[in-house]
C-alpha cells in the first residue's frame, strides 16, 4: 500500500511539472546553520556526529538540500519545482511517539518551488488543488484548515517584514480559494506562515497531514538568485508544500479511516480469486496471471482455506472476490461480489478485468460503475 501510494504522489508530480532528485540524509553542520535550523531547531535535532575533522547531522528537513541544489537560474527557468520523497530526522521524546503517526525517521513527500514574487500566488494555489485532488483519490475529509502563524518566544525568525508578506500571500490565497480556515498563532514554521490541512483520529485527535508554506528567509540565508528580463539579480521566493505528508503520517491516517477497506486502487489486495472446489484451481491460477500482467493485486484463496462461506468472510475488505465454480470455469466466467455487497451476475472475465482496471487506472473510489470509464 505504501508502494502504491509513493507512485501515486511521483506521478501526480511528474503530471504537475516537478522535477525529482535525491539529497543525502547527512549533511554538515554548516548547512543547518545557514538554514537557521540550528538557531532555532535545535532541540528537534539529534546530535552532531564527528566524521574527519568535521561535524555532520542527521538532516531534520529537506529544504537546505533543495536550495542548495536550486543555486541560481534564469527568470525564464522558473518556477522550478523540485519534489522528493526523502527521509529526515526528528529528535522526538519517547513520550510523544505514537505507532505511525509521531515517528523519529519520517519519508516526507517534500517539494520545493522557486519562483518569482508574482508567481508565488498561483503555486499555493496549484499546491491546494493537488491536495485536494489526492485526498478525493484517498477518500480523506479534512477537518479544517489553518493559517499557522508565528507566535511569542525567540524560535522564530526575527524579520518582521518578511512575516507580514508571507503571511498576506497565504491569506489572500486562502480567502480567494473560497476555503474556510482560522488563523492559530503560535503553530508556524520557523522561517515563515503555513497553510495547514488538518486531519483528526478516532478519538478527535487533531494533526498535520499536508501543508504549503512561503518562505523569504532561506532565500536570502543561502544567497539564492535568478538572472530577470532586467538582465540583474533578483531573489527568488522559496515555497514549500507537501502533498500527503509523511508516508507514515499519511498511512496510520488511512488504516484509521478505513479500517481496512481501503478505496481499490489502494487495497494490498485488489481482487480474490475463490474457486469453488480443486478443479476450478487451473481457471483460478489462469486469472491470478492474467491479473499480474495488467498490474492488479491479486491471490488465490482455494477450498483448502474452508468452505466458500467462510473464505468470502475472511476477505470482506477485499475490494472485489471473483467466485469461480464449474459453470463459470467452463464458460470462461466469473461471479464477482463487491466489498460493499452488491452481487453481480456471471461476466466474462476480460470484461471484469477491463472494468477494474479501469477504475483502479483513475484512482476512483468507486467499486463499479454501469459503464467503463
Amino acid at each position: 500500500m505504501r508502494h502504491t501510494l509513493e507512485e501515486y504522489i511521483r506521478s501526480a508530480e511528474r503530471r504537475a511539472g516537478y522535477q525529482h532528485v535525491y539529497s543525502p540524509v547527512l549533511g554538515k553542520r554548516e548547512l543547518y546553520e545557514i538554514s537557521g535550523h540550528r538557531a532555532h531547531y535545535s532541540d528537534d535535532m539529534f546530535p552532531p556526529m564527528d566524521l574527519g575533522g568535521e561535524q555532520v547531522l542527521l538532516r531534520p528537513s529537506l529544504c537546505p538540500h533543495h536550495a542548495v541544489i536550486y543555486r541560481s537560474h534564469s527568470y525564464r527557468e522558473l518556477p522550478l519545482r523540485l519534489a522528493e520523497l526523502g527521509g529526515m530526522y526528528r529528535s522526538e521524546p519517547s513520550g510523544v511517539l505514537g505507532g505511525l503517526t509521531r515517528v523519529r525517521a519520517i519519508q516526507l513527500n517534500d517539494a520545493h518551488i522557486f519562483c518569482t514574487l508574482d508567481q508565488v500566488a498561483e503555486e499555493v494555489q496549484a499546491a491546494l488543488e493537488m491536495i485536494r485532488q489526492a485526498y478525493e483519490a484517498l477518500g480523506i475529509t479534512p477537518t479544517r484548515h489553518r493559517l499557522s502563524l508565528p507566535g511569542p518566544g525567540g524560535k522564530y525568525v526575527a524579520a518582521p517584514e518578511k512575516w507580514q508578506r508571507s503571511t498576506a500571500l497565504l491569506t489572500d490565497v486562502l480567502d480567494r480559494s473560497g476555503l474556510p480556515y482560522e488563523a492559530v498563532e503560535g503553530e508556524a514554521a520557523f522561517y515563515g506562515p503555513k497553510i495547514d490541512v488538518q486531519v483528526a483520529d478516532g478519538a478527535g485527535r487533531e494533526s498535520t497531514l499536508s501543508t504549503v508554506q512561503v518562505d523569504f528567509h532561506q532565500p536570502e540565508r543561502f544567497d539564492l538568485h535568478y538572472i530577470g528580463a532586467d538582465g540583474a539579480r533578483h531573489r527568488p521566493v522559496m515555497v514549500h508544500r507537501s502533498i500527503i505528508g509523511s508516508v507514515e503520517r499519511a498511512v496510520a491516517h488511512l488504516i484509521e479511516q478505513h479500517g481496512g477497506a481501503f478505496p481499490a486502487w489502494l487495497a494490498p489486495t485488489q481482487l480474490v480469486i475463490l474457486p469453488i472446489s480443486d478443479t476450478e484451481l487451473p481457471n483460478a491460477t489462469a486469472l491470478a496471471r492474467r491479473c499480474t500482467r495488467l498490474g492488479l493485486r491479486a491471490r488465490i484463496a482455494g477450498p483448502d482455506r474452508g468452505n466458500l462461506g467462510a473464505r468470502i468472510r475472511a476477505a470482506r475488505l477485499i475490494p472485489y472476490q471473483a467466485v469461480i465454480g464449474a459453470k463459470e470455469a467452463a464458460d470462461d466466467h466469473v461471479a464477482l461480489r463487491l466489498r460493499d455487497g452488491r452481487r453481480l451476475d456471471p461476466q466474462p472475465v476480460s470484461d471484469v478485468l477491463t472494468r477494474i482496471s479501469a477504475l483502479i487506472g483513475t484512482h476512483s473510489t468507486d467499486l463499479w460503475t454501469d459503464v467503463a470509464s
